[in-house]
Protein backbone atom coordinates (compact mmCIF):
# COMPACT_ATOMS: atom_id res chain seq x y z
CA UNK A 1 0.00 0.00 0.00
CA UNK A 2 1.76 3.26 -1.14
CA UNK A 3 0.29 5.41 1.46
CA UNK A 4 -2.11 5.11 4.25
CA UNK A 5 -4.08 8.37 5.44
CA UNK A 6 -2.96 9.39 9.21
CA UNK A 7 -6.38 9.12 10.00
CA UNK A 8 -6.59 5.91 12.28
CA UNK A 9 -10.21 5.63 14.02
CA UNK A 10 -12.44 3.13 16.10
CA UNK A 11 -15.74 1.84 14.74
CA UNK A 12 -18.30 1.18 17.25
CA UNK A 13 -20.18 -2.06 16.21
CA UNK A 14 -22.55 -3.41 18.57
CA UNK A 15 -20.80 -1.70 21.56
CA UNK A 16 -17.60 -2.99 20.14
CA UNK A 17 -14.77 -1.21 19.31
CA UNK A 18 -13.63 -2.22 15.81
CA UNK A 19 -10.16 -0.83 14.60
CA UNK A 20 -10.03 0.60 11.16
CA UNK A 21 -7.63 2.62 9.10
CA UNK A 22 -8.81 5.36 5.88
CA UNK A 23 -6.36 4.90 2.97
CA UNK A 24 -6.67 8.11 1.34
CA UNK A 25 -4.70 6.88 -1.91
CA UNK A 26 -7.44 3.99 -2.87
CA UNK A 27 -10.29 6.03 -0.77
CA UNK A 28 -11.04 2.75 1.03
CA UNK A 29 -11.71 1.74 4.91
CA UNK A 30 -9.54 -1.62 6.49
CA UNK A 31 -10.92 -3.22 9.17
CA UNK A 32 -9.09 -5.02 11.78
CA UNK A 33 -10.16 -8.81 10.91
CA UNK A 34 -9.77 -10.22 14.83
CA UNK A 35 -11.95 -6.95 15.97
CA UNK A 36 -14.67 -7.88 13.71
CA UNK A 37 -14.65 -12.27 14.68
CA UNK A 38 -14.16 -11.28 18.72
CA UNK A 39 -17.78 -9.44 17.84
CA UNK A 40 -19.22 -11.97 15.70
CA UNK A 41 -18.20 -15.30 17.68
CA UNK A 42 -17.41 -13.79 21.19
CA UNK A 43 -14.21 -15.81 20.79
CA UNK A 44 -11.45 -14.99 24.02
CA UNK A 45 -8.65 -15.83 21.15
CA UNK A 46 -9.98 -14.34 17.65
CA UNK A 47 -6.65 -14.11 16.41
CA UNK A 48 -6.31 -17.94 16.56
CA UNK A 49 -10.01 -18.01 14.76
CA UNK A 50 -8.70 -15.89 11.93
CA UNK A 51 -5.99 -18.34 11.59
CA UNK A 52 -7.96 -21.22 11.20
CA UNK A 53 -10.44 -19.81 8.96
CA UNK A 54 -7.58 -18.15 6.96
CA UNK A 55 -6.57 -22.38 6.72
CA UNK A 56 -10.22 -23.56 5.54
CA UNK A 57 -10.93 -20.84 3.23
CA UNK A 58 -7.84 -21.58 1.19
CA UNK A 59 -8.71 -25.48 1.60
CA UNK A 60 -12.02 -24.70 -0.01
CA UNK A 61 -10.56 -22.78 -3.16
CA UNK A 62 -11.17 -19.42 -0.89
CA UNK A 63 -7.62 -18.20 -1.93
CA UNK A 64 -8.32 -14.98 -3.59
CA UNK A 65 -10.59 -13.58 -0.69
CA UNK A 66 -7.55 -14.16 1.99
CA UNK A 67 -5.08 -12.74 -0.33
CA UNK A 68 -6.99 -9.60 -0.46
CA UNK A 69 -6.29 -9.51 3.35
CA UNK A 70 -3.58 -6.95 4.02
CA UNK A 71 -1.44 -6.49 7.29
CA UNK A 72 -1.40 -3.07 8.60
CA UNK A 73 0.20 -1.38 11.32
CA UNK A 74 -2.66 -0.59 13.92
CA UNK A 75 -2.31 -0.03 17.52
CA UNK A 76 -2.10 -3.48 19.88
CA UNK A 77 -3.95 -4.22 23.03
CA UNK A 78 -0.32 -3.59 24.90
CA UNK A 79 -0.53 0.18 23.30
CA UNK A 80 2.37 -0.66 20.74
CA UNK A 81 1.82 -0.22 17.12
CA UNK A 82 1.66 -3.94 15.47
CA UNK A 83 1.04 -5.24 12.23
CA UNK A 84 -2.73 -6.34 12.24
CA UNK A 85 -4.31 -8.16 9.41
CA UNK A 86 -7.22 -6.33 8.46
CA UNK A 87 -10.13 -6.31 5.34
CA UNK A 88 -11.87 -3.34 3.22
CA UNK A 89 -15.90 -3.77 3.49
CA UNK A 90 -16.13 -5.91 0.32
CA UNK A 91 -14.37 -8.34 1.59
CA UNK A 92 -14.67 -8.32 5.13
CA UNK A 93 -18.40 -8.62 3.99
CA UNK A 94 -17.02 -12.03 2.42
CA UNK A 95 -15.43 -13.39 5.67
CA UNK A 96 -18.61 -12.60 7.61
CA UNK A 97 -20.51 -15.16 4.99
CA UNK A 98 -17.64 -17.52 6.17
CA UNK A 99 -18.40 -17.50 9.72
CA UNK A 100 -20.84 -19.87 11.42
CA UNK A 101 -22.24 -17.93 14.03
CA UNK A 102 -25.43 -16.62 15.08
CA UNK A 103 -24.18 -13.08 15.27
CA UNK A 104 -23.39 -13.06 11.55
CA UNK A 105 -26.54 -13.87 10.55
CA UNK A 106 -28.27 -9.95 9.85
CA UNK A 107 -25.16 -9.60 7.77
CA UNK A 108 -25.98 -12.35 5.41
CA UNK A 109 -29.63 -11.83 5.25
CA UNK A 110 -28.43 -8.45 4.35
CA UNK A 111 -25.95 -9.92 1.72
CA UNK A 112 -29.05 -12.23 0.42
CA UNK A 113 -31.54 -9.07 0.39
CA UNK A 114 -29.32 -7.13 -1.72
CA UNK A 115 -28.21 -9.76 -4.16
CA UNK A 116 -31.88 -10.24 -4.72
CA UNK A 117 -32.56 -6.52 -5.70
CA UNK A 118 -29.81 -6.93 -7.87
CA UNK A 119 -30.92 -9.71 -9.30
CA UNK A 120 -34.81 -8.06 -9.85
CA UNK A 121 -32.87 -4.78 -11.01
CA UNK A 122 -31.27 -6.83 -14.09
CA UNK A 123 -34.41 -7.98 -15.03
CA UNK A 124 -36.45 -4.42 -14.66
CA UNK A 125 -33.74 -1.69 -14.39
CA UNK A 126 -37.17 0.65 -13.48
CA UNK A 127 -37.13 -0.89 -10.45
CA UNK A 128 -33.74 0.54 -9.58
CA UNK A 129 -34.33 3.69 -10.46
CA UNK A 130 -37.71 3.40 -7.67
CA UNK A 131 -35.36 2.34 -5.23
CA UNK A 132 -32.78 4.88 -5.97
CA UNK A 133 -35.86 7.27 -5.28
CA UNK A 134 -36.59 6.27 -1.83
CA UNK A 135 -33.36 6.09 -0.91
CA UNK A 136 -32.64 9.63 -1.54
CA UNK A 137 -35.94 10.56 -0.20
CA UNK A 138 -35.89 8.83 2.89
CA UNK A 139 -31.96 10.25 3.47
CA UNK A 140 -33.70 13.44 3.68
CA UNK A 141 -32.49 14.43 0.31
CA UNK A 142 -35.47 17.38 -1.45
CA UNK A 143 -37.65 15.99 -4.26
CA UNK A 144 -35.99 18.72 -6.67
CA UNK A 145 -32.19 17.81 -6.00
CA UNK A 146 -33.54 13.89 -6.51
CA UNK A 147 -35.01 14.86 -9.89
CA UNK A 148 -31.61 16.45 -10.92
CA UNK A 149 -29.78 13.12 -9.18
CA UNK A 150 -31.34 10.95 -10.97
CA UNK A 151 -31.26 12.60 -14.24
CA UNK A 152 -27.18 12.95 -14.05
CA UNK A 153 -27.26 8.96 -13.41
CA UNK A 154 -28.80 9.05 -16.92
CA UNK A 155 -26.08 11.12 -18.50
CA UNK A 156 -22.84 9.45 -16.75
CA UNK A 157 -24.57 5.81 -18.09
CA UNK A 158 -24.54 7.88 -21.36
CA UNK A 159 -20.97 9.00 -20.83
CA UNK A 160 -19.75 5.58 -19.57
CA UNK A 161 -21.48 3.75 -23.17
CA UNK A 162 -19.73 6.24 -25.67
CA UNK A 163 -16.07 5.89 -23.50
CA UNK A 164 -16.65 1.97 -23.55
CA UNK A 165 -17.38 2.52 -27.68
CA UNK A 166 -14.15 4.86 -27.74
CA UNK A 167 -11.87 1.73 -26.27
CA UNK A 168 -12.06 3.58 -22.57
CA UNK A 169 -11.30 0.45 -19.92
CA UNK A 170 -13.70 0.35 -17.34
CA UNK A 171 -12.04 1.12 -13.97
CA UNK A 172 -8.56 3.25 -13.91
CA UNK A 173 -9.23 4.45 -17.51
CA UNK A 174 -12.62 6.02 -16.04
CA UNK A 175 -11.34 7.27 -12.91
CA UNK A 176 -8.60 9.07 -15.30
CA UNK A 177 -11.10 10.98 -17.61
CA UNK A 178 -13.89 11.80 -14.82
CA UNK A 179 -10.86 13.67 -13.50
CA UNK A 180 -10.23 15.22 -16.10
CA UNK A 181 -13.28 16.71 -16.56
CA UNK A 182 -14.13 17.72 -12.71
CA UNK A 183 -10.68 19.53 -13.14
CA UNK A 184 -11.51 21.29 -16.70
CA UNK A 185 -15.30 22.42 -14.98
CA UNK A 186 -14.11 22.80 -10.90
CA UNK A 187 -10.38 24.27 -11.27
CA UNK A 188 -9.90 20.81 -9.05
CA UNK A 189 -9.40 17.42 -9.22
CA UNK A 190 -12.14 14.99 -7.90
CA UNK A 191 -9.55 14.05 -4.89
CA UNK A 192 -9.07 17.85 -3.76
CA UNK A 193 -12.82 18.59 -4.80
CA UNK A 194 -13.68 15.73 -2.18
CA UNK A 195 -11.48 16.84 0.36
CA UNK A 196 -13.30 20.40 0.39
CA UNK A 197 -16.14 18.75 0.87
CA UNK A 198 -14.99 16.47 3.81
CA UNK A 199 -15.55 13.30 2.09
CA UNK A 200 -14.30 9.90 2.35
CA UNK A 201 -16.12 6.92 0.29
CA UNK A 202 -19.02 8.54 0.12
CA UNK A 203 -20.12 9.75 -3.49
CA UNK A 204 -19.27 13.08 -4.50
CA UNK A 205 -22.07 13.71 -6.84
CA UNK A 206 -24.51 12.72 -3.76
CA UNK A 207 -22.84 15.92 -1.88
CA UNK A 208 -23.11 18.94 -4.72
CA UNK A 209 -25.63 21.43 -4.56
CA UNK A 210 -28.37 21.50 -7.55
CA UNK A 211 -26.45 24.16 -9.19
CA UNK A 212 -23.02 21.88 -9.02
CA UNK A 213 -24.96 18.92 -9.69
CA UNK A 214 -26.56 20.66 -12.91
CA UNK A 215 -22.90 21.91 -13.85
CA UNK A 216 -21.27 18.66 -13.31
CA UNK A 217 -24.04 17.32 -15.77
CA UNK A 218 -23.06 19.90 -18.32
CA UNK A 219 -19.39 18.96 -17.98
CA UNK A 220 -20.58 15.19 -18.64
CA UNK A 221 -23.21 16.39 -21.29
CA UNK A 222 -20.77 17.76 -23.27
CA UNK A 223 -17.39 15.28 -23.24
CA UNK A 224 -20.56 12.74 -24.57
CA UNK A 225 -21.24 14.80 -27.43
CA UNK A 226 -17.77 15.83 -28.65
CA UNK A 227 -16.83 12.32 -28.11
CA UNK A 228 -19.32 10.96 -30.29
CA UNK A 229 -18.37 13.74 -33.07
CA UNK A 230 -14.17 13.23 -32.92
CA UNK A 231 -14.07 10.24 -32.30
CA UNK A 232 -11.04 9.84 -29.65
CA UNK A 233 -8.56 6.74 -30.66
CA UNK A 234 -6.89 6.37 -27.49
CA UNK A 235 -6.67 7.37 -23.55
CA UNK A 236 -4.70 10.72 -24.58
CA UNK A 237 -7.18 12.05 -27.02
CA UNK A 238 -9.93 10.41 -24.48
CA UNK A 239 -8.02 12.68 -21.92
CA UNK A 240 -8.01 15.58 -24.65
CA UNK A 241 -12.00 15.48 -24.72
CA UNK A 242 -12.72 15.20 -21.44
CA UNK A 243 -10.85 18.65 -20.77
CA UNK A 244 -13.02 20.15 -23.34
CA UNK A 245 -16.05 19.10 -22.28
CA UNK A 246 -15.27 20.15 -18.75
CA UNK A 247 -14.39 23.22 -19.90
CA UNK A 248 -17.63 23.97 -21.40
CA UNK A 249 -19.11 23.65 -17.68
CA UNK A 250 -15.87 25.49 -16.38
CA UNK A 251 -17.09 28.14 -18.67
CA UNK A 252 -20.51 28.59 -17.57
CA UNK A 253 -19.22 27.95 -13.78
CA UNK A 254 -17.48 31.24 -14.59
CA UNK A 255 -19.92 33.09 -16.07
CA UNK A 256 -22.08 32.30 -12.97
CA UNK A 257 -19.84 33.62 -10.39
CA UNK A 258 -19.19 36.84 -12.38
CA UNK A 259 -22.82 37.52 -12.48
CA UNK A 260 -23.76 36.34 -8.81
CA UNK A 261 -20.42 37.72 -7.11
CA UNK A 262 -20.62 34.07 -4.99
CA UNK A 263 -18.56 31.05 -5.88
CA UNK A 264 -20.37 28.16 -7.42
CA UNK A 265 -18.01 25.73 -5.87
CA UNK A 266 -19.09 24.76 -1.40
CA UNK A 267 -17.64 22.83 0.87
CA UNK A 268 -20.92 22.21 1.97
CA UNK A 269 -21.77 18.30 2.01
CA UNK A 270 -25.21 16.30 1.97
CA UNK A 271 -25.66 16.39 5.67
CA UNK A 272 -24.66 20.05 5.85
CA UNK A 273 -27.36 20.81 3.13
CA UNK A 274 -30.22 18.91 4.79
CA UNK A 275 -29.08 20.59 8.03
CA UNK A 276 -29.67 24.02 6.49
CA UNK A 277 -32.96 23.01 4.65
CA UNK A 278 -34.60 21.55 8.18
CA UNK A 279 -33.53 25.04 9.63
CA UNK A 280 -35.36 26.68 7.08
CA UNK A 281 -38.57 24.78 7.96
CA UNK A 282 -38.23 25.10 11.36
Amino acid sequence: MKKQAKNKAIAIFEGNQIRRLWDEEKELWYFAISDVIAVLTNSVDPVAYWRKLKERLLKEGGNETVTKCHALKMMAPDGKMRLIDVADTEVMLRLIQSIPSPNAEPFKLWLARIGYERLEETADPEMAINRALKTYLQKGYSPDWVNQRLKSIEIRKALTDEGENRGVKEGLEFAILTNEITQAWTGMTTKTYKKLKNLKKENLRDNMTNLELVLNMLAETATTEISAKREPKNLEENKIVAREGGSVAGNARKDIESKTGRKVITNKNAKMLRERDSKKLE
